[in-house]
C-alpha cells in the first residue's frame, strides 16, 4: 500500500487551523512580531506530522488516497481513524492505459471497523491490478478538536524547533510524556475480523 496525497505525517494545515496553531506556538515564544510566522508554520506542521507518526493516528481529518492491491481479500486503508471511505477507483483498468475508473458500489466492498480502521476489498475490478481508495482520515475536525496533551505536545515541539534550529538540543521530553497515551501500536498485521 501507497498513499498518493496526504498520508499520515504529511501535514499541510487549512488557513483557519495555522491560524490556531500559530497563534498558541506565539503566546509559548513570547513573539509578537509576523516576520517569522511562515518558519513558525513549517515548524507546526512537521511537529504535527511527528506526532501522528508517533501515536499512529491522524489527528485532523483530511482526505488520502491509498492504492492497494486489488484482490478479494480484505485489506486495510493504512491510516486512521477513518471517517469515510468516499470512492474506489480501478488503476490500469483501461486497456494498455493506467487511467483510473471509478467502480460502482456492487464492485467493492467497505467497511470501517470500531477502532476506526477502514477496509477494503474488491469484488470486481475489470482487470485492473490496483485500486485506489479515497478515504477521509482524523481524529478531530480541526486543530480546536486535537486533544490537549496532543495539542500541547505539538506546541512544545514546534517551540522548540524554532528556538533551537541554529542548535542540536533534543526535544523535551514532556512531548513524548504528552503523546504517549495516545499511541497505538500494531504489534501484528491487522486482520480483518
Amino acid at each position: 500500500m501507497t498513499f498518493e496525497s496526504g498520508g499520515p505525517g504529511d501535514v499541510s494545515l487549512g488557513p483557519e487551523d495555522r491560524a490556531a496553531a500559530l497563534g498558541e506556538v506565539k503566546a509559548v515564544l513570547r513573539v509578537v512580531s509576523d516576520d517569522e510566522d511562515a518558519l513558525v508554520v513549517a515548524f507546526v506542521e512537521a511537529a504535527l506530522g511527528l506526532a501522528e507518526r508517533f501515536t499512529g493516528q491522524v489527528l485532523i481529518a483530511r482526505e488520502m488516497r491509498a492504492v492497494l492491491a486489488a484482490q478479494a481479500a480484505w485489506q486495510c486503508v493504512g491510516a486512521g481513524p477513518v471517517r469515510a471511505i468516499t470512492s474506489v477507483e480501478a488503476i490500469g483498468a483501461i486497456e494498455n492505459g493506467d487511467g483510473a475508473v471509478v467502480l460502482g458500489s456492487a464492485a467493492y466492498a467497505v467497511d470501517i471497523d470500531a477502532g476506526g480502521e477502514g477496509w477494503v476489498r474488491s469484488i470486481d475490478a475489470g482487470a485492473a491490478k490496483r485500486i485506489a481508495v479515497t478515504f477521509v482520515a482524523g481524529a478531530a475536525a480541526d486543530w480546536a478538536g486535537v486533544p490537549g496533551p496532543l495539542r500541547q505536545g505539538v506546541v512544545l515541539l514546534a517551540a522548540h524547533l524554532f528556538t533551537a534550529r541554529d542548535e542540536r538540543d533534543a526535544p523535551p521530553a514532556a512531548v513524548t510524556a504528552l503523546w504517549r497515551p495516545f499511541r497505538r501500536l500494531a504489534l501484528a498485521r491487522r486482520v480483518y475480523a
